[in-house]
């Protein structure tokens, strides 16, 4: 990240074992930049780094989540790159589904083009009922990015994927919650305190190497046929069975008390996991 307070597109805050990034133009509805990719990419990858950090959410200032690319250059937004060969459709460099903790997406307001499409590589995602969101960018005569022909799918299913993405029509926040893109929808002033609360709740009560595994099978591209699956959960659950977090878990639910975790994504990570089946731009 640069220095000057004036470039500073996000605020990255702590919150015990929470890490909470605002994106941070609410002048403009947080509309993205390339800055802003690069600065939410570093924190993804410090959180990936920090043992201290266990879960991750990211809002937005203001009014909304954001309002998608920024357009204050005018009609030459989409021009053509001036070197193609380093052109990406994915302006992150680290991504949510990389960080091998839960991402929340606190959908607080507006999430329109690459600000929605961003938030389909969450984990989970609380969006405003009211929010108005929508995958428009064909409408600006480019197509959809960030991975999202890829990521919606997933979420719910090629043909309601199809409809979005083919007609870059605007819905709202509860129809994103019906359809499965969004955990919950709630009331926009209660979005980021629900975000907070779930954050918490996994930061303590889940084990971190059982959950970054876990999330590292969910996010595998492309998905493990069942036998697959069969192989990976076993070797992992060999690799968790006999340590001390699989005694702690059950210890903690006997005496009613809240688990103390030690083990670690940093200290014991199964090497020959990887980064094995992660999609790269």
């Amino acid at each position: 990240m640069t220095d000057a307070a004036a470039d500073q597109t996000i605020i990255v805050d702590r919150q015990h074992q929470v890490l909470l990034i605002t994106l941070d133009r609410p002048d403009v509805l947080n509309a993205f930049s390339s800055e802003m990719g690069r600065q939410l990419s570093d924190a993804l990858r410090e959180a990936d780094g920090d043992d201290d950090v266990r879960v991750v959410v990211v809002t937005g200032a203001g009014r909304a989540f954001c309002s998608g690319a920024d357009f204050s250059g005018g009609a030459g937004v989409f021009g053509a790159p001036s070197d193609r060969s380093t052109f990406r459709s994915d302006p992150l460099t680290f991504h949510p589904w990389e960080v091998r903790k839960p991402t929340i997406a606190a959908i607080n307001g507006a999430a329109i083009g690459l600000g929605l499409t961003m938030t389909l590589q969450f984990d989970l995602r609380i969006v405003a009922d009211d929010a108005k969101l929508g995958i428009v960018q064909v409408r600006r005569g480019v197509m959809p990015d960030l991975h999202s022909h890829w990521t919606l799918p997933r979420l719910v299913g090629h043909g309601r994927a199809t409809e979005l993405i083919l007609t870059g029509r605007r819905f709202t926040g509860a129809e994103a919650a019906h359809w499965g893109m969004a955990s919950e929808a709630v009331p926009a002033d209660q979005v980021l305190p629900r975000a907070l609360e779930l954050a918490h709740e996994l930061a303590t009560q889940t084990a971190p190497v059982s959950v970054g595994v876990s999330k590292r099978l969910l996010w595998w591209n492309p998905p493990p046929d069942a036998d697959r699956i069969d192989d990976l959960e076993t070797d992992l659950h060999l690799h968790l069975m006999g340590g001390p977090d699989a005694r702690e878990g059950v210890l903690a639910w006997s005496e009613r008390r809240d688990p103390v975790w030690a083990w670690t994504v940093s200290e014991n990570w199964p090497d020959w996991l990887a980064d094995d089946g992660l999609p790269r731009p």
